[in-house]
């Protein structure tokens, strides 16, 4: 059995700061602060980086200016969240959390090919394991 793991508590300002970091790398906490690409002061950017780097997604160098990069990867940090999602909103079923947000908008082509592959290696997954 898989070990069920917590997802990470982060505000929408870490998250914002982890997808820049995903995005360009280590930074310095002024080059976090221009590449959020909106007026952020500086010591809300190092405060934020901080309690990344206190919570384990975010590691920062020992040298002088501090750099930082994250720690995790995306996936890691937005599977816990859906998990949560799936679990609050339709009680660990997917299907009427997908069929809701299906129905709210027109997927694309490729969307739809991403969904039937998804679904074909899940049917896979199955027919290894009976």
């Amino acid at each position: 059995m898989a070990k069920k793991t917590k997802p990470r508590r982060l505000s929408a300002g870490e998250l914002e700061i982890l997808q820049m970091l995903w995005k360009s790398g280590p930074v310095t906490i002024s080059e976090a602060q221009h590449g959020l690409g909106r007026q952020i002061g500086y010591t809300t950017v190092q405060t934020r980086l901080n309690r990344l780097a206190d919570k384990g997604v975010v590691t920062r160098t020992n040298r002088r200016p501090a750099k930082y990069q994250a720690a995790v990867g995306p996936d890691e940090v937005t599977s816990g969240y859906f998990k949560l999602l799936l679990e609050r909103v339709s009680e660990g079923s997917i299907v009427p959390l997908v069929a809701n947000l299906m129905k709210d908008r027109k997927l694309s082509a490729e969307e739809i090919a991403s969904l039937r592959r998804l679904i074909t290696e899940s049917e896979r997954g199955q027919s290894e394991t009976s």
